[in-house]
């Protein structure tokens, strides 16, 4: 099922999962592992992250449509431009297409590591917005739900808020029919930014990333890579747990319960879970999630805001 279909017809927020590809075979069986143990969890769908120039885009396809052959969950493959022509995302496309997966996250992507810059690839695409346009303009993916990114914080590479809301604009203009967010810590920022997003006349619906803590020093190399803000005071409460392991996963699952529960009791469309391949921290949160149902206090223009008016 189409992802944009299944928010429109759910009664309630949408559940999801992200995953990368592993490079080896141990990581494979943890990562189906973690698969497994969510599932019980139903999630609304579950996505693939992409690794472009080779480095594990082979193994976002593969595991795209085992996660959807062998246990029925509906499943969106990330996709980016960086290192790829046109005919090698058309190839990519059509396996997609074969395998009965029917929905992309359509990325830009990240340089290759070494490389400050992004620089388009010959034969290639320039933006995630030409890439929504071409899934959208092929006639095997036309039918495609198409997500995007979109970043509370501002893109790095912004030259403004307003720039980049207005490249948001042009994803959306192209195809994208729903967002989904970089991860955040501080949920004043999602939503004073969802409101500058829908007084631009951005109407689809954006579902918050989250990521769950297991570490302090994790959270800051993750954070380093993807540039989010690590609020002072939840860093200095980490600090303040002396590296013990037990603690700051404790103190990780109860953060982003109370994140999530204001998320969704103030009408944020589902929560997506970067899981980094690992199930205990987002069992738990999720089903904190579940036995308080927060979404059932949802109300008022904050509501109809995050799920999009359309």
């Amino acid at each position: 099922m189409r992802i944009p279909d299944l928010i429109a017809a759910s009664e309630e927020p949408c559940f999801s999962f992200e995953f990368f590809p592993p490079k080896t075979e141990e990581g494979v069986a943890e990562l189906f592992a973690s698969v497994e143990d969510l599932n019980r969890l139903e999630p609304s769908f579950v996505s693939v992250t992409y690794g472009a120039g080779g480095s594990t885009r082979e193994g976002t396809v593969e595991i795209t449509t085992r996660i959807k052959r062998e246990y029925g969950i509906e499943t969106m493959a990330h996709l980016s431009v960086v290192g790829e022509t046109i005919a090698g995302l058309d190839a990519i496309l059509g396996r997609l297409d074969a395998a009965g997966i029917e929905n992309v996250l359509a990325l830009r992507g990240d340089p290759p590591r070494g490389e400050p810059d992004f620089t388009p690839p010959p034969g290639g695409l320039t933006s995630s917005a030409e890439l929504a346009a071409f899934i959208r303009g092929r006639e095997a993916t036309a039918r495609f739900g198409i997500g995007a990114s979109c970043f509370p914080e501002i893109h790095p590479e912004a030259a403004s808020p307003e720039a980049d809301i207005a490249f948001l604009r042009e994803k959306v203009e192209a195809g994208a029919e729903f967002l989904i967010s970089q991860l955040f810590f501080d949920n004043a920022v999602y939503f004073d930014w969802v409101e500058q997003v829908r007084d631009a006349g951005i109407e689809v619906p954006i579902i918050p990333g989250v990521l769950p803590i297991i570490s302090r020093a994790g959270l800051h190399r993750f954070c380093d890579v993807c540039k989010a803000k690590i609020p002072a005071r939840l860093d200095e409460r980490l600090a303040a747990l002396d590296g013990d392991p037990e603690a700051e996963r404790a103190f990780g699952i109860a953060y982003a319960s109370r994140q999530c529960e204001q998320l969704l009791a103030a009408g944020a469309p589902g929560i997506h879970f970067f899981v980094l391949n690992r199930a205990t921290s987002v069992k738990a949160i999720l089903g904190a999630i579940k036995a308080g149902r927060p979404w059932e206090r949802t109300g008022g223009e904050v509501a109809a805001a995050a799920r999009g008016r359309r």
